[in-house]
């Protein structure tokens, strides 16, 4: 029986060691990817002087996802749309998931995942104005810019846009150049 005691007590000696080397071990690893990420930020700080521009608007309005939608529009102002590494950027400094930051950017249609033209374009597709013929103007103008809804054209002179409501039913069909 003592000799039993003994041998559970080494297992459970040797189960405590593996623990404290597992913890030790994945202390390591997020140490390493935080590293990584700050390494990763700083250089791309360095690399584009735009970024400090983002850094002083997450710093003034805090880091909280509540000013998410503002630093996106500072965002989309400086560098003129959202791509991967800005968002991942804003990621990282305002310390949220890139699920809910990417969220965010794909759910407002004010927002721009690709490089918009030098003039943006932007057709009402609401009720009131789709059943006074905003549609066919669309089709229009797909054929005639030779670029469909959300494209701009080869020269990067125009974008053309769709809304799903302008809030100007009263001149219906709107569009906006």
């Amino acid at each position: 029986q003592g000799l039993a005691q003994e041998l559970q007590s080494r297992k459970f000696q040797s189960l405590q060691q593996r623990a404290r080397k597992l913890q030790e071990s994945q202390q390591q690893k997020r140490q390493q990817v935080a590293a990584v990420a700050k390494e990763k930020t700083k250089k791309t700080s360095e690399r584009d002087k735009r970024f400090k521009v983002i850094d002083m608007a997450i710093k003034k309005r805090g880091h909280s996802q509540d000013a998410l939608i503002e630093i996106l529009h500072k965002v989309q102002e400086t560098f003129g749309f959202l791509d991967d590494e800005v968002l991942e950027y804003v990621t990282r400094q305002m310390k949220l998931p890139l699920s809910v930051v990417y969220g965010v950017a794909t759910f407002y249609h004010i927002f721009s995942l690709k490089p918009q033209g030098e003039h943006n374009c932007v057709v009402c597709l609401g009720t009131a104005c789709y059943v006074k013929g905003a549609g066919e103007i669309l089709e229009n103008l797909e054929k005639y810019l030779e670029i469909k809804s959300g494209e701009t054209t080869p020269d990067g002179k125009m974008s053309l846009v769709t809304a799903r409501c302008m809030g100007a039913c009263g001149i219906a069909p709107a569009l906006i150049v």
